[in-house]
Formats: structure tokens, sequence, C-alpha cells
């Protein structure tokens, strides 16, 4: 496999988590840009200036702009969000009919349907399988589904969803919604596929928590009413009248309140980083990395679960311990300074970044070799 091309050196050089950090897939550790971003807003916010307000919450705007850019919808169906479950509950509660979702989906992108379901807002069908692939949800359509929900790379395996496949499945007159949290800023994925995307910054994209956007296809934004959107999702919001006023017509449709100003700066700066660095790049430097995991973990005879295809997977890797002692070989992970998930007695999950170093794929792979 021809080795990706290196990444910029101002890119690499914005990170500076330890060595054995390997859990990507939890949260992604912020650059410096980011942390600076925050500091430098938070004391913004201190000074408490004229038009302090209004140059807090410029990165708002700046966030929905490059995250326009970087998944492909147009800049008004661009929307931020406080977190993807957030962004999971707009979606459930605003579109009736027959949602298909899989059972075995993070729970992020269950409960939102759940809750719309016991709200009497929508029928969900759950899918006891995994993953949801474009033939399961052939089998299972019906003339009265009105969508598809699932997450572009699954939490539990690393498996990527077919979003291509799934699209042609439902055709134009069912919306294919997707939690990209997993996805966006790891793998090279076409998202303007999806009728609604929502993403966290937390994640791959390594902006910090409180912050992330969601998007919307022309089908998308039409259809998915407004039902949780508040006051800042009107017409006029600050004429203060007393009166209802009309929703808006683009995505800010949907917003609840004003956001954190320190979060959204730093999604933005975060975006920008991946911007600039490019992000068919990063994916690819993500891809070459969980592939020298898979082939260190196999060297050492751990069993691996996640798909081995570059095109089925993401950042994630997951290794199996069939004698249940995950949890023995996990604390051994942690006294070696090597940090990943535990799922249970079965489940390891390991993420590395682009900017992880080779040392710490090895180290990983011996530590877990000796629970094989």
């Amino acid at each position: 496999m021809q080795a990706p091309a290196p990444l910029p050196a101002s890119y690499s050089a914005a990170f500076r988590e330890q060595p054995g950090y390997l859990d990507f897939a939890s949260y992604g550790p912020p650059s410096a840009p980011v942390l600076e971003t925050a500091a430098a807003l938070m004391s913004l916010a201190a000074e408490g200036g004229v038009g302090a307000s209004g140059r807090l919450h410029a990165g708002d705007l700046r966030a929905r702009q490059v995250f326009s850019r970087l998944s492909g919808f147009a800049p008004d169906h661009v929307a931020l969000v406080p977190a993807t479950s957030y962004g999971l509950f707009q979606l459930a509660f605003g579109l009736p009919g027959k949602i298909l979702a899989g059972a075995r989906e993070f729970p992020a992108n269950v409960y939102p349907w759940l809750r719309a379901q016991q709200a009497g807002l929508c029928e969900l069908v759950l899918l006891d399988a995994a993953p949801v692939t474009p033939e399961l949800v052939a089998a299972a359509l019906a003339p009265d589904v009105t969508a598809v929900a699932v997450s572009a790379v699954d939490f539990r395996t690393g498996h990527r969803a077919d979003l291509a496949g799934l699209r042609d499945v439902l055709g134009p007159d069912r919306l294919l919604l997707v939690d990209g949290i997993q996805g966006f800023g790891a793998a090279d994925i076409d998202w303007t596929v999806a009728d609604a995307v929502v993403v966290g910054s937390q994640k791959w994209v390594r902006g910090g928590w409180g912050a992330g956007a969601m998007a919307f296809s022309p089908a998308g934004l039409e259809r998915i009413r407004p039902v949780l959107g508040g006051w800042t999702g009107v017409e006029s919001p600050t004429a203060y009248d007393g009166v209802e006023h009309a929703a808006r017509a683009d995505a800010l449709k949907y917003g609840v309140t004003n956001l954190s100003p320190f979060a959204t700066g730093a999604f933005a700066t975060a975006l920008e980083l991946l911007e600039e660095a490019g992000t068919r790049r990063i994916a690819a430097a993500v891809e070459a990395r969980a592939g020298e995991l898979i082939g260190l973990l196999d060297d050492a005879g751990v069993e691996v679960l996640s798909p081995r295809g570059p095109g089925q997977r993401a950042g994630i890797v997951v290794a199996g311990f069939p004698d249940g002692n995950a949890a023995e070989a996990h604390a051994a992970l942690a006294l070696a300074g090597i940090t990943a998930t535990l799922h249970g007695r079965w489940r390891i999950r390991l993420s590395p970044h682009a900017t992880t170093d080779r040392e710490s794929l090895v180290h990983a792979a011996l530590v877990l070799g000796g629970f094989a």
C-alpha cells in the first residue's frame, strides 16, 4: 500500500498528547491553537468591553462556513449544535413516520427515536443486527418507511457504513440520517449522500466538548420540522414583541438558544486546522495507522474484530479476547501508559490518529499479545 502524503509540520506540531494515547474514538486531545482560541475568548468575556458579545460569537459563523466547505453542504444548510445527541434529538422530533435504526447503534442514535416514539411523533423499527447494511435495510423497507438513521462508523467495531449503498436503496423519497461523529475528521466520506449529518467537535475533529454541527440536503431541510426550535430559530428573534415569530427558512431554524462562544470558537479553529492540513491527507494517515496496528496485532496473535478493508473502516481497531480477559489486558495497557477503551469482557477498542507515533502501536500490540 502506498504511504500517505506526509502531514504538514505545522499540523503535527499543533498537538502534544502523550505517547500511548489510542483513544480518539472517545475524545481527541485538542490542539494548541484550540486551547489558545478558548483562552482568548474567555479573556475577552472577562474584560466585558463594548462590543464583546458580537466578537465572542463571531466564531459561530466561522464554524458554519468551514464546516460547509469540509462537508459539502451549502452554508445556509448548516447549523451548530452543542453536542451530537442534541442534533439527533432535533432530527427525531422533527420527522414523522416510520424510522429504521439499528438496535446496536451507539445509544445516542437510539434514544432520540425512542423518546420521539414515546411522544407519539414517529414509529421506530429497530433492526437487531449489526452493522446496518443496504441489504438489511432493503429487506426491512415498507411503503410507510420515512427514513433510516445510521452511524457513519460503528462505535463498537469500526465498521464504516455504506452510505452510498444506503442512498441507492432508499431512493429519493426516503431520508438518510447520519450520526457522523466517528467518521468526520477520520475518514474520507462523501457526506452529501445523506439528508442530515450530525457531528460533534470532541473526537476526531479535536476541538473539545460543547460544539458540533448538523447539515442538511434540500429535502432534509424541507421535511425535518423545527419542533424543538427555540427563540433563536425564528425571524427577528430580538424584537421581543410578545408574539410568536415564523421559523427561519435556513438551518438556523433548529436553534434553541445561543451557544457557548468558547466552544464554537474552539470548534471553528479545529475545523480550520483540519482544512489547512487536508481532510483526505489526515484520513489517509489515520487509515495507515489503523492498518499498521492491525498488522502488529496479527503478528502478536491478538484477534482483530474490526473490518480489514481500508474502505470498510475508519480509525477504530477492536481487539478481541475470547477468554474473557479483556479487563485484565486493559489494566495492563494502563500500567504501560496506553489509553484505550474497554468494552466488557471481550473487547478493547483502540483508535489511533494521524499524530500517533509507531512506537505506541508497537507497545500496545506487545502488551496485548501477552493476553492472546
